[in-house]
C-alpha cells in the first residue's frame, strides 16, 4: 500500500492539524484478529467461507443484529430495565455529565443514520430534519463537532450541509475537515485537512460494487449503496425468507477479494478494506487534527446507534476520557456508558448541551 494520502490546511488560527505518520506498506495488512471485542458483535471474518453452514452463521448474525421479531412483553421488560440500570438515558442523567466535563474541552463525534436522522427505507431519502439541522450548527459553534458514518462523506455532507464540520465518512477511511471557519478553525482557508488511508482499495471497490448490483439484482429488496471506500449492502426491504440467499450472492463476489472483510449493522453488511482502521482510529485522529489528543482535559462524547461505533465506543474506555451514547429503544451489548431512544432525544441532548454552554458563557461574563 502506498504512502497515505494527507493534507493539512492553513494553521494560522493556532489550531494544530497533525496526522499519524505510517510507513508506507507493499500490500493491505491481512484482517486484525480479534477485531471485535465485544460478545455479540461477531465479526463475519475475511471470507473464508465454504459451505452452507457458514451461510446459515451469516444469516443468524443478520437476524441477531437486526431483530424482525420482539420478545415476548415480560421477558423484553426485564431486559430493558436490567440494560437500562448499567446504560442509563443521558437525558436522566445530564448533570452528572456536565460535572464530569468540568474545566475540559468537550469535542462531539456524532453518526448519521440512526443518530441524527431516522432509520428509513430508502438510505437515499435519510434526511435530518430542519431543527436537528439547526441544532446542530448551534454545537459546532460551542464545541469542535465532527459527523462519523459509514456513508461516503460527500453524500453525508449533502444530507448535513453545514460546512464548518469535520466529516468522516466511509467509517472514517474519508475524513475532511471544515471548510467554513468557526471558532475552532479560525482564519482556515478552504483546503482543510484530508485523510484517506484506503485510497489504494478504490479500483477494488468499484470492481466489487458493479458485480455485486449484477448478483444482488435477482433479491427483490436488496440494495448495494457505494460509499466510496467501502460498500453497503442493504436488506431492510429484503423479505426475511430471502438473506440466506443475499447471503450466497454476497459470498460468491467476495470470496474472490480477502483484501476486503465483512461486518454488519442494522439491516446492512457492510464491506470493507482489511486495513486496521475504524471509528475508533477515526476519532483520535481528529482529536489529533485538533491538538488535543494527549490533553489530560479533554472530554469527547460519541454517539452513534449501530455496531460500527463501537469502536469509538471501546477506544473512549480505553482512554478513560469522555464517554459514549448509544441510541437504541432495545437493549444491545455495548461499550457505550449511556443511552438514548431516538433521534428526537439527541436533539433534546444536544440542545441541553448548547444551553448549558450559553449559561456558563454567561456566568462567566458577569463575573
Amino acid at each position: 500500500m502506498t504512502q497515505q494520502n494527507v493534507v493539512v490546511s492553513d494553521t494560522k488560527s493556532g489550531v494544530s492539524l497533525t496526522v499519524f505518520p505510517t510507513p508506507a506498506q507493499k500490500k493491505p495488512p491481512a484482517a486484525p484478529g480479534g477485531y471485535i471485542s465485544i460478545s455479540r458483535r461477531r465479526v463475519l471474518k475475511n471470507l473464508e467461507i465454504n459451505g452452507d453452514q457458514r451461510i446459515n452463521a451469516w444469516v443468524e448474525s443478520m437476524r441477531a443484529s437486526s431483530p424482525t421479531h420482539l420478545k415476548s412483553a415480560p421477558s423484553f421488560s426485564q431486559e430493558q430495565n436490567s440494560w437500562i440500570l448499567n446504560h442509563p438515558s443521558a437525558l436522566d442523567m445530564f448533570d452528572q455529565i456536565i460535572d464530569a466535563s468540568k474545566g475540559k474541552q468537550i469535542v462531539m463525534f456524532l453518526d448519521y443514520d440512526g443518530t441524527l436522522s431516522p432509520i428509513v427505507e430508502d438510505p437515499d431519502r435519510a434526511f435530518m430534519s430542519h431543527s436537528m439541522r439547526k441544532t446542530v450548527k448551534k454545537l459546532a459553534r460551542c464545541f469542535p463537532t465532527a459527523i462519523v458514518t459509514g456513508r461516503c462523506k460527500d453524500k453525508v455532507y449533502n444530507f448535513v450541509q453545514l460546512a464548518e464540520l469535520y466529516y468522516a465518512g466511509s467509517h472514517g477511511m474519508d475524513i475532511k475537515g471544515p471548510t467554513r471557519s468557526s471558532k475552532y478553525n479560525k482564519d482556515s482557508k478552504a483546503e482543510a485537512i484530508l485523510f484517506q488511508p484506503a485510497s489504494d482499495f478504490l479500483p477494488m471497490i468499484d470492481e466489487v460494487y458493479q458485480q455485486l448490483v449484477e448478483k444482488t439484482k435477482s433479491t427483490p429488496g436488496a440494495m448495494v449503496e457505494n460509499n466510496k471506500f467501502c460498500l453497503s449492502v442493504h436488506f431492510r426491504c429484503v423479505d426475511e425468507k430471502k438473506w440466506s440467499d443475499l447471503a450466497r450472492q454476497v459470498k460468491s463476489v467476495l470470496k474472490d477479494y480477502p483484501k476486503l472483510r465483512l461486518t454488519q449493522g442494522r439491516k446492512v453488511l457492510e464491506i470493507r478494506p482489511t486495513i486496521k482502521w475504524d471509528k475508533g482510529k477515526a476519532l483520535e485522529f481528529l482529536l489529533e487534527s485538533l491538538g488535543l489528543a494527549n490533553c489530560s482535559d479533554v472530554f469527547p462524547v460519541y454517539i452513534g446507534d449501530d455496531r460500527s461505533d463501537e469502536d469509538a465506543f471501546k477506544k473512549l474506555r480505553d482512554r478513560g476520557q469522555g464517554f459514549g451514547i448509544l441510541v437504541s429503544k432495545f437493549p444491545k451489548d455495548t461499550s457505550a456508558s449511556y443511552s438514548l431512544q431516538e433521534p428526537n432525544e439527541v436533539m433534546s441532548f444536544l440542545q441541553r448541551l448548547v444551553e448549558w454552554k450559553h449559561m456558563s458563557q454567561r456566568a462567566r461574563s458577569r463575573v
